[in-house]
């Protein structure tokens, strides 16, 4: 198989590629990434030497026409997009920009190209949000209702693969993931950042709403998903991923504060951000019956492990701290929107 992994210098992109060639050795693999604050080479650690390395934009269809005819690609998976909320609040041209005509533009290069299968990556977020309480998950039958501009805009990216899996036959599938965490992931997301500034005994900010809840799967489960559904998913078909494991924000902190053995007292509450979502569950029923695939790291365990890589890789995220984009714990400072839901 040749296969062509769009935003595979960031976090989940970068996983993924170590999964498949570890996985299937004998495969080619290409990785397609415009490099982005969130995005580094160094991500592909492992993979550099065996994987075919092109610096390119998705919205740039000429660009991304040239390597697929190049490569001969058969498939490609979709990692690319901009996924910080706090950003998009800020700046969310970038997101709708990136996430759906940049969407646009890889399908129409693909379709072009005649590739066999479009896989993309999206999120439960285009879903809406759970009250705390509510006894209900979300299926892949669930309506969107997506409550923010990072949200929109994947459900946008969801809209145009399915309209290309219609309207001209382009073999698509789509997963939905719940919240992932692991190595390589960006300090500007919650678990690293709580992570990071816990070992340098920085402030964690915590957003006042703390008992919101997120449910959380190790980003190499997560890969074991998609390679599933590219191996085995039926074309035209979503396919939720999720853990059935959930935590608020405030336990989340607490899990990493005992873990590193830091100060109950580096908790901070800090503003909401703008249209900040409740909760999210998924039911990935669907993923477990018809292709096999559950579940295998625990979030203590992958907690864990994860915590360990940041400690062991300071270089790293210290890199990337010099390249945040938001200030979390000054949200009622921050230009934008002045009113939260």
């Amino acid at each position: 198989m040749k296969l062509l992994i769009a935003g595979g210098a960031g976090f989940i992109g970068s996983n993924f590629a170590r999964h498949w060639v570890s996985r299937y050795p004998t495969d080619d693999v290409v990785v397609y990434d415009l490099l982005t604050y969130c995005s580094d080479r160094s991500n592909l650690a492992g993979v550099e030497d065996v994987v075919e390395f092109v610096e390119g934009d998705i919205c740039d269809q000429d660009s991304v026409a040239k390597v697929l005819e190049t490569y001969d690609i058969d498939v490609v998976v979709n990692f690319a997009a901009e996924s910080h909320n706090s950003l998009a609040i800020k700046d969310p041209n970038r997101f709708f920009d990136t996430n759906v005509i940049g969407t646009q533009r890889l399908l129409e290069a693909s379709r072009l190209a005649g590739v066999k299968r479009f896989h993309h990556v999206s999120t439960c977020e285009v879903y809406g949000d759970l009250d705390l309480n509510s006894p209900e998950s979300f299926s892949e039958q669930s309506p969107y209702r997506p409550r923010t501009p990072y949200n929109a805009s994947k459900a946008g990216a969801d809209h145009a693969v399915r309209a290309y899996y219609e309207t001209f036959g382009l073999g698509v599938t789509i997963s939905n993931c719940c919240n992932n965490y692991g190595p390589y992931q960006f300090p500007e997301k919650l678990i690293p950042l709580f992570v990071t500034n816990a070992l340098d005994g920085e402030r964690l900010p915590i957003y006042k709403s703390s008992q919101n809840r997120r449910e959380w799967l190790h980003v190499d489960d997560h890969c074991r998903a998609i390679e599933s559904v590219i191996k085995k998913g039926k074309s035209g078909e979503t396919y939720n991923v999720g853990s059935g494991f959930e935590a608020s924000v405030d336990e989340v902190a607490d899990f990493i504060i005992g873990l590193i053995g830091a100060s109950n007292k580096l908790k901070k509450i800090v503003p909401d951000r703008p249209g900040h979502d409740r909760r999210y569950l998924l039911d990935s029923t669907k993923i477990a019956r018809e292709l096999g695939w559950t579940p295998q790291i625990d979030f203590s365990s992958g907690l864990a492990n994860t915590i360990e890589w940041y400690r062991n890789n300071r270089s790293w995220w210290e890199r990337g701290k010099g390249r945040l984009q938001v200030d979390e714990l000054g949200w009622g400072s921050q230009t934008g929107p002045k009113s939260s839901s």
